[in-house]
């Protein structure tokens, strides 16, 4: 059987259709601006040195799809510095047309395979982590590739500050099921949730993202998960 930790591939679209002109120009001048590179291997970086002003927390959120829940927090949020992983190229595009619009300065754009980028963050430097309505791969055989794992929770309990949220969001049942079983087995999180209706409707500073938006045209319901990291 494949260890885990050794099976480092990254699974998942990097591009699709190609992007309308005012889309490339975003990527090609406002992308640089605010672009995160991951260090190299064993190198660390203060997620705090990204941002031109200084920020009061740090937030990140794992694969932001079009970014219009990143955008938005960033928006509700101006003293927070917010990273966004996502590299779908596509989704970057759209990303940066919300940044843009709304001329934020405190979102900074990682465009590729988050764990690199995770790796190198020092310990309990994070105050909020959004995974939010992942690829659930639901096929059996590929459920070794969900972001929600034992060594992926290992550097998210790592990086969250004591008390600080993990919200997870899907409209996949298997998935969300999957995310529960795993968090609540591992005392390092706590679950939230005292009532259904803590996890059946979406907080009011939870912005609805567009795979949210889709599922609840196609009357499919979401589930909003979140757990606060257990002090040391």
């Amino acid at each position: 059987m494949t260890d885990p930790k050794e099976d480092r591939r990254f699974y998942g679209r990097r591009s699709g259709h190609k992007l309308r002109s005012t889309r490339q120009k975003l990527v090609d001048e406002l992308l640089p601006t605010i672009r995160v590179v991951a260090p190299s291997q064993g190198d660390s970086l203060d997620p705090n040195s990204l941002f031109e002003t200084p920020v009061d927390d740090i937030w990140v959120e794992i694969g932001f799809g079009g970014g219009e829940h990143l955008a938005a927090q960033g928006e509700m949020n101006p003293t927070i510095g917010l990273i966004g992983c996502e590299p779908f190229i596509n989704g970057v595009a759209s990303a940066l047309n919300h940044i843009n619009e709304k001329n934020l300065k405190n979102v900074r754009i990682l465009d590729d395979d988050a764990r690199p980028l995770l790796e190198a963050l020092p310990d309990a430097s994070i105050g909020r982590m959004f995974i939010l309505f992942p690829d659930p791969w639901p096929k059996t055989k590929h459920h070794r590739r969900r972001f929600i794992s034992p060594e992926n929770l290992d550097t998210i309990a790592r990086l969250l500050k004591d008390n600080a949220q993990l919200r997870f969001g899907s409209d996949h049942t298997g998935y969300v099921r999957w995310a529960l079983r795993h968090l609540t087995a591992d005392n390092r999180f706590q679950w939230t949730a005292q009532k259904p209706s803590d996890w059946r409707t979406r907080p009011d500073d939870w912005p609805e993202t567009r795979y949210e938006k889709k599922a609840l045209k196609q009357g499919i319901k979401s589930s909003y998960l979140t757990f606060l990291r257990n002090a040391r």
